[in-house]
């Protein structure tokens, strides 16, 4: 049987068909379904390249392809396309196919409504929040408030109508979003990390690291990372005559302008962005050249980078949003868009060697419910549900 799952991220194909990321979920990421299906096909954004990007991940291979929708970037252009768009997508699915999508989705959401009026059964996979995406501060866009508003709606409305929902987090998106009674439920992590993704044991710190390095990870294409809050802490940091380094690894279109933040608060010579870097060991070797992850994040699902620094046993500061909490302690956490609260952490942490300590082997230990053999088995039930479901092609909402 032939799975369908459609996707948000933007992926590039090259001349001869392959098709590349950057950073975004590849071909290991997608094979995944395999375990219960025979075929995936991948309904995505294709952006035609003349060459994959340098340092680029094969995103299709053997059982995996990819059915483009027409690009398009932001609510204008996807509303100037929005026939082709919907074409493309009701043709992605055939009766006899599985599906799940992966939201908040406007394709996603596009294919639930084209499943419901066929009377056809569908999963869904709750990866992200549009409450907290479309939250002030986060997105930068005239039509933000009505953005909040129909992808909150829409999103309980397909938590509710599908037959199957697997949630990111293991409790914060289920308040949020339940699925209706008598539908098949559960929680795992898109995040399942290999054994070489781990360290053996936690940090020894017996002193203060001075004068310390602050990792951050993430996006740059929008705010919702809160590197401006974080760069607002350092300048505070620097006032006292704390001088804590930063390193940010990611790029996107706001990096000019925190790069500018960062030189007006005279910070230049101590945050460094890297911009993009590899997956995998690159990231891996700056993480342990690390004292403190900080994840200053406005919205969250359940953040792979912060799983990943703990799995490297780092001791990390993070917010009170989405899944965060589920992932550290309360004295671990501040609240978004705060800056004096996060410079107050970052100073008792950079100050305090049993603190650091302390939170390295929690979070070691914490990162072990990622990894591959905890989380893979519940992931491929729920991919046998949504087969086998398919199978007996059960409608929407258990109708017959």
């Amino acid at each position: 049987m032939r799975v369908v799952v459609t996707t948000e991220t933007r992926f590039s194909r090259a001349p001869d068909g392959s098709v590349w990321t950057p950073d975004g979920p590849a071909y290991p990421f997608f094979s995944r379904y395999l375990a219960a299906f025979d075929t995936v096909r991948v309904v995505a954004r294709l952006h035609r390249v003349d060459q994959p990007p340098a340092g680029a991940y094969r995103v299709d291979g053997p059982g995996v392809e990819l059915w483009p929708v027409p690009h398009y970037v932001g609510p204008r252009q996807y509303l100037a396309r929005w026939r082709s768009i919907r074409q493309a997508v009701r043709a992605a699915a055939q009766p006899g196919d599985a599906v799940i999508l992966r939201v908040p989705s406007p394709t996603g959401l596009m294919l639930a409504g084209w499943r419901e009026r066929q009377r056809l059964p569908y999963a869904i996979e709750v990866v992200g929040d549009p409450y907290d995406v479309f939250a002030p501060g986060v997105v930068e866009h005239p039509l933000r408030p009505f953005l909040r508003h129909w992808g909150t709606t829409r999103l309980r409305h397909l938590c509710r109508s599908a037959g199957a929902v697997a949630y990111v987090t293991e409790r914060h998106l289920q308040a949020r979003y339940p699925s209706r009674p008598g539908a098949v439920s559960t929680a795992y992590s898109s995040v399942d990390l290999p054994e070489e993704a781990f360290v053996p044991e936690p940090r020894w710190i017996d002193q203060p690291p001075r004068p310390g390095t602050l990792i951050s990870i993430g996006s740059l294409d929008q705010l919702y990372k809160g590197i401006d809050t974080l760069i607002e802490a350092l300048a505070r940091l620097a006032a006292d005559g704390e001088a804590p380094r930063l390193l940010h690894v990611g790029d996107g279109r706001f990096r000019p302008r925190l790069e500018r933040l960062a030189a007006e608060a005279g910070l230049a010579d101590r945050v460094t962005f890297t911009g993009t870097v590899p997956a995998g060991p690159a990231v891996r070797r700056r993480l342990d050249a690390a004292d403190l992850m900080v994840v200053p994040s406005r919205t969250e699902g359940l953040p792979r980078v912060l799983i990943e620094g703990m799995a490297r046993g780092l001791p990390a500061i993070g917010t009170t949003v989405g899944g965060i909490p589920e992932l550290l302690v309360r004295e671990d956490l501040v609240p978004p868009d705060d800056p004096f609260a996060l410079a107050a952490a970052i100073r008792r942490f950079l100050a305090d060697p049993a603190r650091l300590g302390a939170a390295s082997a929690r979070n070691l230990d914490r990162a072990r419910d990622y990894s591959v053999d905890s989380l893979r088995p519940r992931r491929d039930r729920f991919y046998r549900t949504v087969r086998d479901t398919a199978a007996r092609r059960t409608p929407v909402g258990g109708r017959t």
